[in-house]
């Protein structure tokens, strides 16, 4: 039997068809796996909506210090105190919110319980500060340890990064040291375990470039200016921080 050779109304009907199972297939789809709140799985009318409570939770962070983005303190006004005297080795930071039950909520949903879509409503949050920070620069991922990564799967900076639509630079730092969890350690402990470990990839060009980190959750800034010393270090021009969320103290 020989191939059928369509007519191009034969090949309209095909396309027509097609596109009627993929509409079906899509709600099927959608009756099924209905999408759901991304602070506490509640049904929702669309994909990285928040339902009304999760929402009204949410601390969005804007209008701070020029530099590290805290809330300014009566008589300060453009940068605070801290960052007047000199900023360290990062620019700017920015993070899209206060961090609190709901934004704890995905950021441990995304990386323990393997919700890697959570990593585009992240990256949609993030959009907003990163508007703060230079649109020239190359958005470069936290990195991971080996071992870590294995036992994931994935780098949770990664897919956000990825999933923010700019430049960006997967493995451009590589973390060399196991450092222990930081958790329960002071800011001054935090930035003792981790100040050396982290390294460029090899043969990375860095010289004269801006980078902007991209981290899920901001505790003290002890890895994230680590990282930013290695940067700056090998002759960076520029290195800021975006965070999803950030831990105020």
């Amino acid at each position: 039997m020989g191939v059928r050779k369509l007519t191009d109304k034969g090949w309209m009907e095909a396309v027509v068809a097609t596109h009627g199972l993929k509409r079906v297939g899509g709600w099927l789809l959608d009756f099924a796996l209905p999408p759901r709140c991304p602070g506490c799985g509640e049904i929702v009318g669309q994909v990285d909506l928040f339902c009304g409570d999760c929402w009204g939770t949410l601390d969005f962070l804007g209008g701070g210090c020029a530099g590290c983005g805290l809330p300014l303190s009566p008589g300060e006004v453009e940068e605070c105190r801290a960052c007047e005297q000199g900023s360290g080795p990062l620019a700017r930071t920015r993070a899209a919110l206060a961090y609190g039950d709901v934004p704890r909520s995905i950021a441990m949903r995304l990386k323990y319980g393997r919700k890697v879509a959570l990593a585009r409503t992240m990256a949609g949050l993030m959009k907003r500060p990163l508007m703060d920070l230079d649109p020239a620069s190359v958005l470069v991922p936290v990195p991971l340890h080996r071992w870590r990564l294995w036992g994931r799967g994935f780098n949770q900076s990664v897919l956000i990064a990825k999933a923010m639509g700019r430049p960006f630079e997967p493995d451009l730092l590589r973390r060399t040291v196991a450092t222990p969890k930081l958790k329960g350690l002071n800011p001054s402990q935090r930035r003792k375990t981790v100040e050396r470990a982290f390294a460029l990839r090899p043969g990375a060009v860095i010289k004269g470039r801006s980078f902007i980190l991209i981290d899920d959750v901001m505790t003290t800034g002890a890895t994230a200016e680590a990282c930013a010393r290695v940067l700056r270090t090998a002759g960076a021009a520029k290195v800021e921080l975006l965070a999803f969320a950030r831990v105020l103290r």
